[in-house]
This record gives structure tokens, sequence and C-alpha cells, in this order.
């Protein structure tokens, strides 16, 4: 199972006992969804199941119940009580954004943003809460570290991308210094096909059929990702704010892989005896964990904090909660997405898990 051994996820529950909010199960919420895809325009189309004719509802109708601890639904009100004056960054991909996007539709009932961004390029966004003087930004980094995609007329170059897996992304890591929280998160960008450089010179590759290569699973550039960026982090000498590792988010792919005809179709959540972390993706999990418990140690030496945010175990347990099919038009000819999450859905629970990790500090 995914639930997380280390203590920076724990809340302090009744009784004030200390409590894994990570280790649990989803259980009814008939008071749920908090917002619509009709009263928040944050939601992307890929991610608004309800648009494109999703007939069922109940995905939306679940909460995460700890073993030991009874955790609060989000409350926007406290978030930005919490965090004014201060500001936030989520550092990774599009589910590390899809993440964004939903406390943005669980902050609207309190306040919307204002777009302040100073490029339009919606990789890169800066939200300004101006009641709360809080703000909000998004950094796109597919895989962390400095990567280039090589050009598709090459004979090999089709969807291969190039990972200098001791080189910095700075388009992410030379703009942190001004952040209070950092929440940082990757996935499966990593099982595309890759070639892993170090000093610029080839020393590997995953799926990418170049001779004289030795090809690694995808747990082996995703261990060296995640250990150059938590570096850069805990390099920045004027960084001072906190850096939550969101971990890894499992797919659903059933019948099938992402580019062949694999679909999520189930309508309720797994118990949480009838799902095991296992394979790759338990490697993925413990990859991250291992280079995150190592970033804890050295950055505690500099008083940096880095916590967990270990939603694992628990998506594990939701097949039901992707967009699969209702992510687009019928008539579009695209593959069913079992990896992004549907808004409202299951995704909203990692901000409970955040909002109440954030008032423990």
């Amino acid at each position: 199972m995914a639930a997380s051994s280390t203590t920076e996820g724990n809340s302090s529950g009744e009784g004030g006992l200390s409590c894994d909010i990570f280790a649990g199960e989803w259980v009814p919420n008939p008071e749920a969804p908090y917002y619509t895809n009709k009263s928040c325009w944050a939601i992307h189309d890929q991610q608004n199941c309800m648009k494109y004719g999703r007939p069922d509802a109940e995905f939306m109708k679940w909460r995460w119940k700890p073993n030991c601890y009874d955790l609060p639904i989000f409350n926007p009100s406290q978030f930005l009580e919490i965090v004014r004056g201060k500001s936030m960054a989520f550092v990774g991909d599009s589910v590390g954004r899809n993440q964004m996007q939903s406390l943005i539709c669980l902050l609207s009932r309190v306040e919307y943003p204002i777009d302040v961004s100073d490029t339009g390029d919606d990789r890169f966004k800066r939200l300004q809460y101006k009641i709360h003087n809080f703000t909000l930004a998004s950094f796109w980094t597919p895989f962390l570290v400095k990567a280039k995609e090589h050009d598709p007329d090459d004979t090999i170059g089709a969807g291969l991308f190039s990972l200098y897996l001791d080189e910095l992304d700075e388009s992410w890591t030379t703009k942190i210094d001004e952040f209070d929280y950092l929440i940082v998160s990757d996935g499966h960008w990593f099982f595309r096909r890759l070639i892993y450089r170090h000093n610029g010179r080839p020393i590997g590759c995953h799926s990418c059929m170049v001779q004289n290569l030795t090809d690694y699973p995808a747990p082996y550039g995703y261990r060296l990702a995640f250990r150059t960026a938590f570096r850069a982090i805990i390099s920045r000498e004027n960084f001072k704010g906190i850096t939550y590792l969101r971990t890894f988010s499992p797919a659903h792919f059933d019948g099938g892989a992402w580019d062949g005809g694999g679909n999520c179709m189930r309508k309720r959540p797994y118990e949480s005896n009838e799902a095991i972390l296992e394979g790759v993706y338990l490697d993925m999990y413990n990859a991250q964990i291992e280079e995150f418990r190592a970033a804890e140690k050295e950055g505690r030496q500099r008083g940096l904090k880095f916590r967990v945010i270990d939603v694992t175990h628990a998506m594990l347990l939701r097949p039901d909660g992707h967009p699969s099919g209702y992510g687009h038009w019928k008539n579009a000819s695209k593959p069913n997405d079992c990896v992004h999450w549907c808004m409202p859905g299951p995704i909203d629970t990692w901000n409970d898990f955040l909002l109440d990790m954030m008032k423990m500090e």
C-alpha cells in the first residue's frame, strides 16, 4: 500500500494523538460537491466531465476518511486567512495544474483571483487574490529538469525527449525565491521515450529504441530528476518557504494502454483492501519518497521545511474519478483520459490534505 510512514503528513486527531491522514477509506459524502462546472471558470475542458455528458454523478460524492481522524472538508475562508499576504506555486505537470485548478474552484466560494501573469503562456500563470493579498502561480515543468524534444523529422526523434538529469530547468528554479509554499509533483511524462543525459552525454534511455544505449525502467530517471529538483530548491539561498512533495498519482487504464483503447469506466471507489500498489507504480512511489527523505534531511540543515502530501494510496482507490471519454465531445478523435481527474471530483481531497497540513505549521 502507499500509505506514508513519514510524519510530515500526520495531523492531530482526537485527543491530540498523532494520525496518518493518508491511511483510510473513501466514505459517502452526500453534501458534495462544493462547486460545479458552471460556478467555476477554472476547470479546463479536459477535466470538465459534466460538460461533456458524463451520465453519473456519484464520483463527486465521496470524501476521504483517515482511519484515526475525521479529515475536515476544505474551508476556503480558513485557507485564505492562513495565506494572507503570502504566495504559493505549483511546480510540475498537468496533473499538478489539475490540483491548482481545484484549489481555485474551492476558493471561489470566497474570492476569485485576477490574472496578473507577465506572459500569455498558460503554462506559467500568476494569479492574485486582491482581498487577501495572496499570489498563486504555476510553473510548467513535466520533467522537473532541463529537457529537449528531438526533431520529429529525425528518424529516431518522433516523441523522443532528452532529459539532462543533472541540469536545472531554470524556467522554475530561478523564480521560486519569493514563494512561501511550493507544491512539487510530476509523474506520467517519465513513461515516454526518453534519452537520459549526464554532463550532456547520453548514459541510457527509457523505451528509446536507440542502439548502444542501455534501456532503464521509468523510475530510474524519475528518481534522478527529483534528486536534482530538490537540490535546486535547497541551493537557493533566498528561498525560505515550505516545500510540499505531492506523491505519484496512479492512472487506471483498463483494457489497453492510453493510446491503445484503454478506458476507466468504474462507477465507485475501491475499498482499501481491493487495490494494491505494485509494479512500476510502486517503484515510482518509492523513488519519490526516498529522494524526499534525503532532501528533507539535507534541507533541515539549512532551516528548510519539507513535507509530503501522500495522495498515492487514496488515488489508487479512485478509478471512477477520471474523465475517461468525457473530457471532449464524442466525435473528437482523442484517447480516453485515465490520468487526470474530473472536477469536481476526488482531486479536491488533495487540497483537504494541503490545508490540514498547513494548519499544523
